[in-house]
């Protein structure tokens, strides 16, 4: 035994070195396998790094030392339809950063913008110690006065970009026409949304380097994408009509205790809209404080039982299919008319005045619904609904506006035993205020439906004309004898009817009144009226269609006849006293592309005006060292070609304000517009009343106000009396 255990013993001392020799060559070789797996994963590493995704690194290299700046393009500007400039743009300074090159001035620079902005300097830090983003934005759309506060070249990683920001010359005029853009500079209403496209250009952009020291600046090695300017837009509209409609109907409104009123002016022969007005109004520089529900148009996007203004398609269809003459007499049954219809409850229909036997002339002059009833027996579904849409009614118009609806037509097939009789004085159908003048526009220029524009020209950077509306005829509803008899009827409403507080003497005019009771939760709410008046003027040979309506007036009467009628004669007197024809077409020379027409830059900054200029294609002399356009020649309006030069005087106004508030210019005298840029180069809102020159203002001149301030000026025709109005 004792020897076994030593054979086994010495054995194992034999083997005992062989074995851990072994076991460290395994080990060895586990070790040179892993360095050689690992030298492996580190050449695949290699490969893919500097060769498969080679471009994708050397693009996040390129992107440490470069940035892509936005060249943002000019937003198109906006004209009425005499090349008056209604919307324009004016430059204003952004700042940004780059969080990771601003580093530890991120503390005063955000105290420096506290202080200048009236924020607080931990949200600016919170923006600045953003090291995940590359860029931020600190404050948007800054005046250059404040701008000078800030002296941003002082600081590493703040950029500061001139961004363009809209200039609305006549404030709230055409507000919900108009429309407006947001921070961004893209439309979100009105022209400016339906137009966005046209009027936003395309930006251009260069690629910014940063040199050794950490400073910016332009790369040579990419090529620079120059920004492509957005076109302008010349609309139909006359802002001189559009002055006076507002005016009036603002007084109306307040007059009748209304909630709301609405008009609108087309020319008859072209389908051209001059003037669309909506009260409550829409500032567009101030939308966001204001709300989005005034800027609201209407006149397109509401529709309302029109009441009797819809009689024009009862007698259009009585008189076209020759089913009645205008001698012929009915039975107005003194007032009150019952129907009884088998398995209904019978049905009553009232004047407001009682009257008895009519002609169907009279009836129209009476706005008699009984006649009006008892005509649309004769006329039957089918006649009436094909002249109703024939007239356009139940269908979108197709204006250039956003939001249009096509009001509410039901089909003979869907009609109650009540539907024929109810619509041939307005009720149980739905239009819009724009199918109710273009229906009376049909009427005044001989039975022509034409399509309503608002549009008159598209033009891009170059001065080339790209886009011209010319009128469009979309069919013809009635005979020229029709519409000479119905124009009749009307003349005879103002003169005879319902509508003499429409009355002008020295002016014939021919028009309709319409009241209609509102359906309100499923019944007519009793006290609660649309009060519309639709007339053309001068009633022989109309260059004007114009429909004033009021949503709920309050005061005193409520028909059509007593509170929009008298609106439409004010603006009837004001409009045919300052233009007795409407220019309808562009100067020759502009039109056949051999001019420009100068715009006005008076009363503007001095900078503004001269890029204004610039932009258009003319050279500028700028003469003086003052900040404002004091007067230019040639004045505006005046036809150049490409290159001519524009000279601008400038006077030096002293400047005594603080920092954030600026001294009210003397307005008193100078045309409205004039005024309204002059009050912009101030930083200040113009609040205006009335049209021509300024005659008063409040505050008075001199006074220092903060930057920002309303400004009310009050303004009258310089070639109208009003006392007669």
């Amino acid at each position: 035994m004792t020897g076994r255990r030593r054979g086994a013993r010495a054995a194992g001392s034999t083997n005992g070195p062989a074995m851990r020799r072994r076991l460290f060559l395994r080990r060895v070789t586990v070790v040179r396998i892993t360095l050689l797996l690992f030298f492996l994963g580190i050449v695949v590493r290699l490969v893919q790094v500097q060769v498969i995704d080679a471009s994708k690194y050397q693009e996040l290299a390129r992107r440490q030392h470069e940035a892509r700046v936005v060249l943002p393009a000019a937003r198109g500007k906006i004209y009425d339809r005499n090349m008056k400039l209604l919307v324009s743009n004016t430059l204003f300074l952004s700042y940004g950063a780059d969080p990771v090159d601003v580093g530890p001035a991120a503390e005063e620079i955000a105290r420096r913008f506290a202080f200048v902005f009236n924020k607080s300097s931990s949200w600016y830090m919170s923006r600045l110690t953003d090291t995940d983003r590359r860029f931020v934005w600190l404050e948007r759309r800054v005046p250059p006065a404040l701008s000078r506060r800030i002296k941003a070249s002082t600081f590493d990683g703040i950029i500061e970009m001139t961004e363009p920001r809209r200039l609305y010359h006549y404030g709230r005029l055409g507000g919900q026409v108009i429309g407006f853009t947001d921070v961004d500079h893209s439309g979100l209403d009105g022209i400016e949304l339906q137009l966005n496209d046209r009027l936003k250009g395309t930006d251009g952009h260069v690629i910014m380097q940063r040199d050794a020291h950490g400073q910016r600046r332009p790369s040579m090695d990419y090529p620079q994408a120059e920004p492509i300017n957005g076109a302008d837009v010349v609309l139909t509209i006359d802002i001189g009509y559009q002055s006076i409609v507002e005016e009036e109907l603002q007084r109306g409104v307040e007059h009748a205790q209304a909630e709301s009123g609405l008009a609108v002016i087309v020319d008859p022969a072209s389908g051209e809209v001059l003037a669309m007005a909506n009260y409550p109004p829409l500032d567009p520089a101030t939308v966001s404080k204001s709300g989005r529900e005034p800027a609201k148009n209407r006149v397109i996007t509401d529709m309302f039982e029109p009441g009797s203004v819809f009689k024009v398609v009862t007698a259009a269809a009585a008189l076209e299919y020759d089913l009645v003459r205008p001698e012929h007499t009915f039975d107005a049954e003194e007032g009150k008319y019952v129907i009884r219809l088998p398995r209904e409850k019978p049905r009553t229909i009232s004047d407001t005045h009682p009257h008895g036997i009519l002609s169907f002339r009279e009836a129209m002059e009476q706005s008699s619904n009984i006649v009006m009833a008892k005509v649309s027996d004769r006329v039957g579904a089918e006649r009436l609904y094909t002249m109703a849409r024939n007239f356009g009614f139940g269908t979108e118009t197709g204006i250039e506006l956003p939001g249009e609806v096509g009001g509410k037509l039901k089909k003979p097939t869907d009609w109650s035993g009540t539907t024929l009789n109810s619509m041939a004085y307005g009720y149980e159908v739905g239009v819009t205020p724009l199918q109710i003048v273009t229906a009376y526009a049909t009427v005044a220029n001989g039975g022509v439906l034409m399509k309503p524009y608002i549009v008159r020209q598209i033009i891009d950077e170059t001065g080339e004309i790209i886009l011209k509306s010319r009128p469009q005829a979309v069919r013809r509803v009635m005979s020229p004898e029709t519409a000479e008899v119905l124009s009749g009827f009307f003349e005879g409403v103002v003169e005879r009817g319902t509508g003499s507080s429409a009355q002008i003497q020295e002016l014939r005019v021919a028009g309709k009144t319409g009241t209609a009771r509102k359906f309100v939760s499923g019944r007519y709410e009793r006290g609660s009226y649309t009060a519309s008046f639709v007339g053309f003027f001068p009633a022989e040979d109309p260059k004007v269609v114009c429909l004033v309506m009021l949503d709920r007036p309050r005061a005193g009467a409520f028909t059509g006849g007593v509170a929009s009628a008298p609106i439409f004669k004010r603006i009837a007197r004001k409009v045919y006293s300052i233009s007795q024809r409407f220019a309808r077409y562009l100067p020759s020379e502009i039109a056949e592309g051999n001019g420009r027409a100068v715009p006005d830059v008076v009363a503007l900054r001095t900078d503004i005006a001269d890029e204004l200029l610039r932009s258009q294609g003319f050279d500028v002399d700028v003469q003086g060292d003052g900040p404002m356009v004091w007067s230019q020649d040639p004045e505006s309006g005046a036809v150049l070609n490409d290159g001519a030069e524009v000279v601008l005087h400038t006077r030096e106004e002293a400047s005594r304000s603080r920092p954030g508030y600026t001294t009210v210019p003397d307005l008193r005298g100078l045309p409205m517009r004039r005024a309204i840029n002059s009050l912009a180069a101030r930083e200040l809102v113009a609040g205006v009343k009335g049209s021509g020159v300024v005659v008063s203002q409040s505050p008075a001149p001199g006074r220092e106000v903060k930057t920002g301030s309303r400004v009310a000026i009050r303004c009258e025709p310089k070639n109208l009396s009003l006392a007669h109005l």
